[in-house]
């Protein structure tokens, strides 16, 4: 057998081995249909929203650490739906799994920890509930609509025909 069959082999191996780790044929379609890919890996956790948060080290860095998103989210999921602790770990600002900082969950969960520290929200812009601004001021230039020219007072016209 040549090295090249056996490569060929190898990743016959891995695609099966991925398949069973979704669950099947179908299970993985599904995912490859709302995630545009399919891995499997180690469970780490998962958030207040039910996302779940996977790891595997075989992957290149970057791309060794995955979110999926809640079914409640359906086609609406975005990066703003995780939570910050879990941003740190998907960009690799951290190795430990927030779920598994157990000081760090015990004074999130009192409550004299953070009072005024509002709990995280996802990005509303294009939706019906995005933020618009107003303004308190008066604005300084106004928009000409080209009306306030004939309301102006008209000087006289010189026009004598009998100039020549």
């Amino acid at each position: 057998m040549s090295l090249s069959e056996y490569h060929q082999i190898s990743k016959l191996k891995h695609f099966f081995a991925t398949v069973r780790a979704n669950g099947g044929f179908k299970n993985t379609l599904y995912k490859l249909w709302r995630f545009d890919t399919f891995k499997h890996g180690c469970l780490k956790g998962w958030d207040v929203n039910g996302n779940k948060y996977y790891e595997n080290q075989r992957y290149m860095i970057g791309r060794s650490r995955w979110v999926e998103y809640a079914e409640h989210y359906k086609w609406e999921y975005e990066g703003s739906q995780v939570t910050p602790e879990w941003f740190g770990w998907l960009h690799y600002m951290t190795d430990q799994v927030p779920c598994c900082n157990l000081i760090k969950c015990c004074m999130r969960q009192s409550d004299c920890h953070n009072r005024w520290l509002l709990p995280p929200e996802e990005n509303m812009t294009g939706t019906t509930h995005q933020y618009y601004p107003y303004s308190t001021t008066r604005q300084a230039v106004t928009v000409w609509d080209g009306s306030s020219l004939c309301e102006l007072p008209c000087p006289p016209v010189c026009c004598d025909s009998k100039h020549s």
